[in-house]
């Protein structure tokens, strides 16, 4: 079985010469590759399924290029922080990788359920860590028999300033600056009042 480490060197373009993390590639569910630290080199995101653990939900794992080395680091792990799954279709997991060097993490229900939903989380590199500077929520119901306004939600919100909108109104809160790794989706949601 490939290793994941010679998956993640191959995608980025580097040698598979030392190994970058030791669980098999076919736990690999998501990934994007773009340059997150801005140093010219192809960087990694990925999501992968839980393994022996006991871990309930997907883990996201976050490399740097050294080039230098011809290979990949680990410069960010959070096991058990990504809902969703491949067994029912519409709730896979999502990374996509942004021209200005950010990337997006998306979780959904698209399947199961009265409520849809969709949420995106916009991840950057600064002052050497991973910060969550974008927040984009939608739902909706899907037997709603109006459906009107409560049928519906959304928020589209920057962290970093606290501005944006929630079911097409302007909405302004506190300007953060979130660890991903601290990350609780409370912050948008509160400003955007989707927990009313």
């Amino acid at each position: 079985m490939k290793s994941l480490a010679a998956a993640l060197l191959l995608s980025a373009g580097l040698p598979a010469v030392a190994a970058a993390a030791d669980f098999p590639a076919d736990r690999i569910i998501a990934m994007a590759s773009g340059d997150w630290n801005k140093d010219g080199t192809p960087d990694l995101a990925l999501v992968a399924t839980p393994g022996a653990d006991g871990a309930d939900d997907n883990g996201l794992y976050v490399y740097l290029a050294k080039p230098e080395a011809n290979r990949l680091t680990l410069a960010l792990a959070l096991p058990n922080s990504v809902w969703g799954n491949l067994t029912m279709s519409g709730q896979e997991p999502e990374l996509t990788a942004l021209a200005n060097g950010s990337f997006t993490l998306t979780t959904k229900n698209e399947a199961i359920g009265r409520e849809r939903w969709r949420e995106t989380l916009t991840i950057a590199y600064r002052n050497f860590d991973f910060i969550v500077a974008g927040y984009t929520y939608a739902s909706y119901d899907t037997i709603a028999e109006d459906g009107g306004e409560n049928s519906t939600s959304d928020c589209d919100l920057n962290i970093l300033t606290g501005k944006g909108k929630s079911n097409g109104q302007a909405v302004a809160g506190k300007p953060q600056f979130v660890l991903l790794r601290d990350w609780n989706n409370g912050i948008p949601r509160s400003t955007c009042g989707l927990d009313n």
